[in-house]
C-alpha cells in the first residue's frame, strides 16, 4: 500500500514540476492571463507539498523494507528451545502445567546421562556393575546410575506419583511429600551393551495419567499388599492411553525426540548453551524405505513365513538393488534412523523367546506411539502394539515397526 502511494505521489510531483517549469519560462508572469497566474501560485504550493509527500512516502517505504530485512536476519539466528516449546504447548492447551514440569525433569535426566556417557571411560564408568536385573540381564554401571538419575529427577519434580523402570523389580511409588499425579515408565539406558565401545545408546520414556493416585513408602520392602497391587494395575495400561512419549539418543549428537499427541518433534542438545534446541519439526516417516533392521543371527530360530519375507528383501528390486540391512543393537538408534529415512525394524519371537525380547511397557509402547504419530505402523504381527494391555510389568512382545508400506508388505507374508 505504501509503495503504491509513493508511486502515485511521485508521479504527481513530476507533473507539477514540468508545469512549473513551463510557467517560470515566461519572461513576465504579470502578462499571463489571470487564470494562469492563479494556477502558477497554486502549482508552487503543490510543488512543495508534493516534494514533502514524495520524500515521506519514500522514507516510509524504506523503513518497512529495512524492518523486513531485520526480521529475516533475526529468523536465521532465532532458536526455540525445549522449555519455550513446552510453554507454548501449555499456552495452547495441548498439555497442562504439571506435564510440562514432568517432561522438563526427564530432559534434565537425559542431559545428565549424556554428560556421564561422554566421560564414562575417563571416570571409570565402563563395565559391569556386578548385579542382575529382574530380566536376568547383567547390569552395567551406567544402567544403575542412569536409573537413579531418572528416579531422582522425577521425584524432585513433585508431579509424578508412580515411577516404573526396566531396572526395578516393581513400580516405585513416590513418597507423599513429593508425589503428583503422573505415571512415568522408562528404560534409562537402551542398548547399554554399546557403552563400552562408545556406540549408540538411548533412553526411552512414556507418561500416563493414573487411574488412581498411589502414595506408598518407597523404603517398604515387604510383600506386595493390596495398595501396591493397585499401583501395578495403574501402571499396566495400553499404549493408547499414553499422554506423551519419547526418547533421547546419545550418539554424535544428543537428540531428544518427543510427542504429546500432535506430531513428533526433535530437539538437539546445543553443548555451548546446555539447551535442547528444536531442529526437526513435525517429523513424518517416509511411506516406504530401503533399510531393514533385524538381528539376523537368529534367522534359523524364526518361522518360515518371516524367513520368506527376509529372503524377498534380499532380492534385487525394480532398481536392481536389494534392501540394505542395518542393525545397531539399540532400539533408539533404529527408530531414530527410521523416522528420518523410512524402513522397517523387527524383533520377532523365536524358538528360544516365544514372546520376543523387548519390553512392552518401557520400550515397545512408547516407540509405537512415536512412530504412529509420525504416520508409521507398529504391530506384533497380529494386532496393533498400542492396543495390547499389559498383564505384567515386565511383559515382552514381538514387534514390527516402521514405514506403513513396509509393515503392510510384511503382514502379507505373515498372514
Amino acid at each position: 500500500m505504501v509503495d503504491a502511494t509513493a508511486t502515485a505521489t511521485c508521479n504527481s510531483y513530476q507533473y507539477h514540476t514540468l508545469f512549473s517549469t513551463f510557467l517560470s519560462s515566461s519572461p513576465n508572469s504579470n502578462l499571463l492571463p489571470y487564470h494562469l497566474r492563479c494556477h502558477r501560485r497554486q502549482s508552487v504550493a503543490s510543488d512543495v507539498t508534493a516534494r514533502i509527500r514524495c520524500k515521506a512516502a519514500a522514507v516510509g517505504s524504506m523503513e518497512i523494507k529495512s524492518q523486513e530485512k531485520k526480521d529475516k536476519k533475526r529468523s536465521k539466528f532465532e532458536m526455540e528451545n525445549l522449555t519455550i516449546w513446552l510453554l507454548k504447548q501449555e499456552q495452547a492447551g495441548n498439555i497442562d502445567a504439571e506435564l510440562t514440569v514432568v517432561l522438563s525433569s526427564i530432559s534434565l535426566a537425559c542431559k545428565q546421562i549424556a554428560a556421564l556417557l561422554r566421560r564414562s571411560s575417563i571416570i571409570n564408568l565402563n563395565g559391569a556393575h556386578g548385579t542382575i536385573n529382574i530380566q536376568g540381564e547383567d547390569q552395567k554401571k551406567l544402567d544403575v546410575i542412569s536409573n537413579e538419575l531418572f528416579c531422582n529427577c522425577l521425584r524432585s519434580s513433585g508431579r509424578t506419583g508412580i515411577i516404573a523402570s526396566e531396572e526395578e523389580d516393581v513400580p516405585v511409588a513416590v513418597e507423599e511429600t513429593y508425589s503428583g499425579n503422573y505415571i512415568v515408565v522408562f528404560d534409562p539406558i537402551d542398548g547399554s551393551a554399546n557403552i563400552d565401545t562408545s556406540l549408540t545408546t538411548g533412553s526411552i520414556f512414556g507418561v500416563y495419567g493414573p487411574d488412581k493416585q498411589c502414595l506408598l513408602d518407597i523404603e517398604d520392602d515387604s510383600m506386595l499388599n493390596e495398595e501396591k497391587q493397585t499401583c501395578i494395575t495403574s501402571v499396566c495400561q495400553p499404549g493408547s492411553n499414553l499422554l506423551a512419549a519419547g526418547y533421547c539418543l546419545y550418539s554424535s549428537s544428543v537428540v531428544f525426540t518427543l510427542s504429546i499427541g500432535n506430531g513428533v518433534f526433535a530437539f538437539t542438545l546445543d553443548p555451548s548453551h546446555g539447551e535442547f534446541v528444536l531442529t526437526h519439526e513435525n517429523i513424518e516417516i517416509p511411506k516406504s524405505g530401503k533399510i531393514y533392521s533385524f538381528n539376523e543371527g537368529n534367522y534359523d530360530l524364526w518361522d518360515e513365513k518371516l524367513k520368506k519375507y527376509l529372503n524377498h528383501l534380499r532380492q534385487p528390486g525394480s532398481n536392481g538393488k536389494p534392501y540394505s540391512g542395518r542393525y545397531i543393537g539399540c532400539l533408539v538408534g533404529e527408530i531414530h534412523r527410521m523416522l528420518l529415512y523410512g524402513g522397517i525394524y523387527g524383533n520377532p519371537k523365536n524358538k528360544n523367546s516365544k514372546n520376543g525380547n523387548l519390553r512392552l511397557l518401557y520400550e515397545c509402547a512408547p516407540m509405537s506411539y512415536l512412530v504412529e504419530q509420525a504416520g508409521g505402523i507398529a504391530t506384533d504381527g497380529h494386532q496393533r502394539i498400542l492396543d495390547i494391555k499389559p498383564v505384567e510389568i515386565h511383559q515382552r512382545t514381538p514387534i514390527f515397526i516402521g514405514s506403513p508400506d513396509e509393515v503392510e508388505k510384511l503382514q502379507t507374508f505373515l498372514a
